[in-house]
């Protein structure tokens, strides 16, 4: 099917999905999970304001890489809203769509700047400049040539977010911090549900083209922030920290959605189909070998680290 003829057999289905997304999503206020208790001036144009100091952060060392990394993730919304409303466009259910769920995202990262400068959790000089850098360049998406790519995508990366953002809060020191990023997680959560059964609606109206999809995109994944200034060191903090690593994206992330739309046991399909259903499966057993290692060199590494502070 061409890209115009299942955007258009898909709007049923957006709508759908839509009606029950709203019917179950629960209304929350960003400002109600922030400790503005905390707040206090900063240094700079304000007369007797306090500089920053790492001393004063609630979080752990691995919470605060995670929370940036996080946040400046969410700032480039603007660039995953231009990507999305133009592949999927911005009138019917597809447009409603599109609007509703940047409308939702926004929160994400107004509610995680104002739980950072507020508990001074974070150096807020440095947050704005890495903002800043990573803002400017925005984002262009590896899927954008494609709709039931981007679909197949954001099927996984909102799962992603919501296990980054849940393992973040549990690793962060801070209750309060803790239980904002659930909040977070909760509306990443509906937003996979969302996509996962749009992409079961692409399985069933293209199943060669929907498999070939989501081969690509699980061979090929990687997180939106991916661009950002120092993302590979913190990406490696927070692998060792046990936030987001091969094992957490194998198990938590991949096989839950692989599962829930039996891919790998998927019949019906022609050449194209099996070609990439077997590329899937193949990858799969390497990424967990992979995983495997990871958790002992992982293992061995914190291993030494606690010798070493005793």
């Amino acid at each position: 099917m061409s890209d115009v003829r299942l955007l258009q057999a898909l709007e049923g289905v957006v709508e759908r999905e839509l009606d029950r997304h709203l019917a179950v999503f629960k209304e929350w206020m960003p400002h109600e999970y922030v400790p503005w208790s905390r707040g206090r001036d900063f240094d700079g144009v304000l007369a007797d304001g306090e500089p920053w100091a790492v001393e004063q952060s609630p979080l752990t060392e691995v919470g605060r890489v995670s929370m940036v990394v996080n946040l400046l993730t969410e700032d480039n919304l603007p660039s995953y809203h231009h990507e999305i409303a133009t592949l999927f466009g911005r009138d019917g259910a597809w447009g409603t769509w599109v609007h509703r769920w940047t409308a939702e995202e926004a929160r994400h990262s107004m509610v995680m700047r104002d739980y950072l400068l507020a508990s001074r959790a974070v150096d807020p000089v440095k947050l704005e400049q890495a903002r800043m850098t990573h803002m400017s360049a925005g984002f262009e998406s590896d899927n954008r040539h494609s709709p039931l790519h981007t679909v197949a995508y954001v099927a996984f990366q909102e799962l992603a977010t919501r296990i980054s953002h849940r393992n973040t809060g549990h690793s962060s020191g801070d209750p309060v911090c803790d239980r904002l990023l659930a909040r977070v997680a909760l509306d990443e959560n509906l937003h996979m549900i969302f996509y996962r059964n749009l992409l079961q609606a692409a399985l069933d109206l293209a199943p060669d083209q929907a498999m070939r999809a989501v081969a690509d995109v699980v061979t090929g994944f990687r997180m939106p922030g991916h661009g950002m200034p120092g993302f590979e060191r913190a990406a490696a903090e927070i692998a060792l920290g046990g936030v987001y690593n091969l094992r957490v994206h194998h198990d938590d992330v991949l096989q839950p959605v692989l599962r829930h739309l039996k891919i790998l046991h998927l019949s019906g399909l022609g050449p194209e189909g099996l070609k990439a259903q077997e590329e899937l499966g193949g990858f799969l057993g390497s990424l967990d070998t992979q995983a495997a290692r990871f958790d002992e060199r992982r293992a061995a590494i914190l291993a030494r680290r606690a010798t070493a502070r005793r």
